[in-house]
């Protein structure tokens, strides 16, 4: 197994990285909304989840795949009433190639998130 790290995603905000490798799979950690240029976390539903799909997508790419191999993707969202905008924003990343999904509304999420997404992708 190997740890995953890219400067073009959030740091970790606790013990954990930002993916582990095996030879045939990434598994990311939930990414938060956070921009990694400026550490500020998105607020607003459409761009929260763009933002965490570009988290996701950075880590992917560092790891040697790409969003176009996720196989499963988790989403949490802190209040399911923006499962629709959620998934209008989602849609753009995976049209073509749609990944089995998860999503669910929890109590809260690290840091007042609205959105945390995670993924698993072969490489």
């Amino acid at each position: 197994m190997k740890a995953i790290h890219t400067d073009k995603a959030p740091q970790a905000i606790g013990p954990y990285v930002q993916a582990i490798g095996t030879d045939q799979l990434v598994f990311t950690s939930g990414q938060l909304p956070i921009n990694p240029e400026t550490g500020e976390l998105e607020t607003e539903i459409s761009a929260a989840t763009r933002q965490a799909l570009e988290n996701v997508k950075a880590i992917l790419e560092e790891a040697g795949s790409s969003i176009d191999k996720v196989i499963k993707v988790v989403v949490y969202l802190a209040d399911i009433n923006d499962f629709a905008a959620m998934n209008e924003v989602y849609a753009e990343y995976f049209s073509d190639h749609k990944p089995a999904r998860s999503a669910f509304e929890v109590a809260a999420l690290p840091k007042d998130g609205i959105v945390e997404i995670e993924a698993i992708a072969s490489l």
